[in-house]
């Protein structure tokens, strides 16, 4: 082959390489994969979600200085932030939150022995400032009915003024002694008396009217409330609710993961391996017939046979979940579907945290007997590992009203990951990116950061 002709065909196989490359770099997208996502997504009514408004800058601003601060603690040793920190994806990082009388935060966070755990894990707050929640709690104890009228364990109590399902939730754990209010006979931080533990665990009126009186004896807090609610003459629990739920859906309502990008329209946004796993989510796999909707829960109750750990429930050694309040057999263990959207940033998962990584959890929901019977402690600190409970009997009784959606399935290790990838698609990029929420110091002049 002379010189001349040999740089001819050099040249055409340089040209039909760059040819091929950019066919490939640009290929056409994979239009039946999108076709059939989209279509399990219109069958299941996966919509954007639609963000709500959620008060204005002066109550937004008086909700995140009430949520950093101890005050609203009975020993004003702990906040809302303690197991709900913007640092720890709105969570504490822990199995079981530790509430009053610990130390520190997140996994260097240290209990005082003489407490009891908080029973139920912390969970995350993200989205909260969307429509379409009608339940909160693991065991749904506070709820909204379609007239808009709210249900909880305060009944009549509950005061008017309350905005927001949100709201209604933001008051409760300020009445949990384990969670903030404390024992009766403790001594606070500042070495007075703990005046919010001494009423009974019913007088709900008491509690939060104390807990205002305590706020408003805050000189800086009295003018904080009057520019939030300026037409408000008597400010009550309601308006500290408000304000908490107002910062909280501010704070954490993100609209910018993949998983959103591509519900409004960009067939690009999800991985080919994410496209296989929510084909998998809406499909074989079955995950939708719990996380439904878009919110990706049904806020219903499951039993899902998680292996049981911690100090139980009201004085119990086993929490019974919803059935608690139902007091129905079918309701025992049955716990509410966590939504999962930023579900990469919030192990451990779980009610109670039993699992630290979404592959076990996958593989839980796949087998859940055979799951809870080998149940492996040694994921669990130390302290907790003692507390799980797998005696024949009690299994056997968990299994009894297992959910019956949860049949055994046989996955492959590839089908896992391409679930995986999905529930990555979950997470938004603003949620890793949550700078300069924690107050330098807050009205009561108590530490922000716990001792």
């Amino acid at each position: 082959m002379n010189t001349s002709l040999k740089i001819v065909t050099t040249s055409l196989l340089l040209l039909m390489g760059s040819i091929f490359l950019v066919a490939f770099m640009n290929k056409a997208p994979d239009t039946q994969t999108d076709a059939q996502l989209r279509a399990l997504l219109k069958q299941h009514n996966v919509t954007p979600l639609q963000a709500l408004e959620f008060g204005s800058d002066a109550e937004v601003a008086l909700g995140r200085l009430l949520f950093f601060d101890p005050i609203l603690s009975g020993n004003k040793d702990v906040s809302c932030a303690t197991c709900h920190h913007p640092d720890l994806a709105t969570g504490d990082g822990l199995a079981l939150p530790i509430g009053v009388g610990g130390r520190g935060l997140g996994r260097e966070r240290q209990a005082d022995e003489s407490r009891v755990r908080v029973p139920r894990n912390a969970t995350e707050l993200f989205n909260r400032g969307v429509s379409g929640w009608h339940t909160m709690f693991w065991d749904g104890r506070v709820s909204e009915l379609p007239d808009g009228s709210f249900v909880t364990p305060a009944g009549v109590a509950l005061p008017d003024g309350l905005n927001s399902l949100l709201a209604v939730q933001a008051i409760f754990p300020v009445t949990s002694r384990d969670e903030m209010r404390g024992l009766e006979g403790d001594v606070g931080v500042l070495g007075e008396p703990n005046e919010l533990a001494a009423f009974s665990d019913y007088d709900w009126t008491g509690m939060w009217d104390a807990l205002v009186a305590r706020l408003l004896a805050v000189p800086a807090y009295q003018a904080l409330f009057k520019e939030a609610y300026p037409d408000v003459t008597d400010v009550t629990i309601a308006q500290v609710g408000n304000a908490i739920a107002a910062f909280e859906a501010s704070a954490w309502t993100f609209l910018d993961s993949p998983f959103d990008r591509y519900l409004a329209g960009d067939d690009a946004a999800l991985t080919d391996t994410a496209k296989q796993g929510a084909l998998l989510f809406y499909g074989e796999a079955g995950c939708v017939s719990c996380h439904s909707g878009s919110l990706l829960t049904d806020q219903q109750h499951h039993n899902l046979a998680v292996p049981p750990l911690g100090p139980g429930k009201n004085g119990g050694l086993i929490d019974y979940g919803r059935g608690m309040l139902s007091m129905q057999f079918e309701d025992r263990f049955c716990f509410r579907t966590p939504p999962l959207r930023n579900v990469t940033l919030s192990a451990p998962y779980m009610h109670n945290g039993a699992y630290n990584t979404l592959e076990d959890v996958i593989k839980h929901h796949l087998n859940p007997e055979q799951a809870l019977r080998n149940y492996d402690t040694a994921q669990l600190e130390l302290s907790l590992r003692a507390t799980v409970r797998l005696e024949d009997e009690l299994v056997t009784t968990m299994l009894e009203t297992l959910d019956e959606a949860l049949v055994p399935r046989e996955v492959s290790d590839a089908e896992v990951r391409a679930l995986v990838a999905f529930l990555e698609a979950l997470t938004s990029p603003s949620a890793t990116q949550v700078t300069q929420l924690e107050p330098d110091a807050v009205p009561s002049g108590l530490s922000v950061t716990n001792p």
